[in-house]
C-alpha cells in the first residue's frame, strides 16, 4: 500500500468524509492507476503529497495546495498544457460535490493549471511556491534515473531524436531558472541535487544524439 495515495485520511483531511467525497477518492485514485500511466502514477502523487509534509507553514492555503497535488495530473494523456486543463475542470466539477467552499474550489483550478507551466509562477505565490516545489522535488531526490526512464516510457510513442529535442529543451528552461526552488526549505533539501541530476542528463541527451548522428 503506497502511504499518501491509498490510506482514505489524507484525501478526507482537506476533502472530508463524506460519501461523496469517498466517491471523488475512488474516482481519483483509478484515474492515477491507468495502465498507460509510467511516472504520473500514484507513487507520484504519493511523493508529492510527502514534499508538501516537508514545506510546512510555507503555504496560505495548504488545504488547497494538498487538493491540487490530489487533482494535477488527474487526468493524464501525454498533452502538455491539455492535461491540466482538463484536470483543473475535474477538480471545479468534483470538489463541490465533497463540500468544498467556492473560493477554494476556484484556488485548486489555479493552481492544477500553473503546473502546466512552473516558470510562470508570479513572486509572491505562496500557494503555487510549495505545489511547484513539491511536484519538483524528485528531481532532486534519489530517485531521478528512474523518473526520467519513466517520462522516456510515458513517450515510447515519440522516435528517440524528437523525444531528445523535446527533453533537451525542457531541461535547458529548467536549468536557466535562476532558482529552480520557490521555498527556502525546498532549495536547501532539493536545489543542488537537482541541478546536478539534470545537467548529467542533458550531456548523456547530446551524447546519444552525437552516436546517433555519426556515419556507420
Amino acid at each position: 500500500m503506497i502511504e499518501g495515495a491509498t490510506s482514505f485520511p489524507r484525501w478526507a483531511e482537506p476533502a472530508g468524509e463524506s460519501r461523496a467525497s469517498r466517491a471523488v477518492h475512488a474516482e481519483l485514485l483509478a484515474r492515477w492507476s491507468e495502465p498507460h500511466r509510467r511516472y504520473h502514477t500514484r507513487d507520484h502523487l504519493a511523493a508529492v503529497l510527502a514534499a508538501i509534509d516537508l514545506l510546512p507553514g510555507e503555504a496560505g492555503d495548504e488545504a488547497a495546495v494538498r487538493l491540487a497535488a490530489w487533482f494535477h495530473d488527474a487526468v493524464y494523456d501525454g498533452r502538455p498544457g491539455w492535461d491540466e486543463e482538463r484536470s483543473a475542470q475535474l477538480a471545479q466539477s468534483r470538489l463541490p460535490r465533497c463540500g468544498v467552499p467556492a473560493r477554494r474550489v476556484s484556488e485548486v483550478a489555479r493552481l492544477v493549471r500553473l503546473t502546466a507551466a512552473h516558470d510562470t509562477l508570479a513572486p509572491g505565490d505562496r500557494d503555487g511556491a510549495v505545489l511547484c516545489d513539491a511536484d519538483l522535488a524528485v528531481l532532486g531526490g534519489p530517485g531521478y534515473d528512474a523518473y526520467a526512464r519513466a517520462v522516456r516510457q510515458e513517450y515510447a510513442h515519440v522516435p528517440d531524436d524528437l523525444f531528445a529535442a523535446g527533453r533537451s529543451e525542457v531541461l535547458r528552461r529548467l536549468l536557466a531558472t535562476p532558482v529552480l526552488f520557490r521555498t527556502p526549505r525546498a532549495r536547501e533539501l532539493w536545489e543542488e541535487p537537482a541541478r546536478a541530476s539534470m545537467t548529467a542528463e542533458l550531456a548523456a541527451l547530446a551524447a546519444a544524439q552525437t552516436g546517433r548522428d555519426q556515419p556507420l
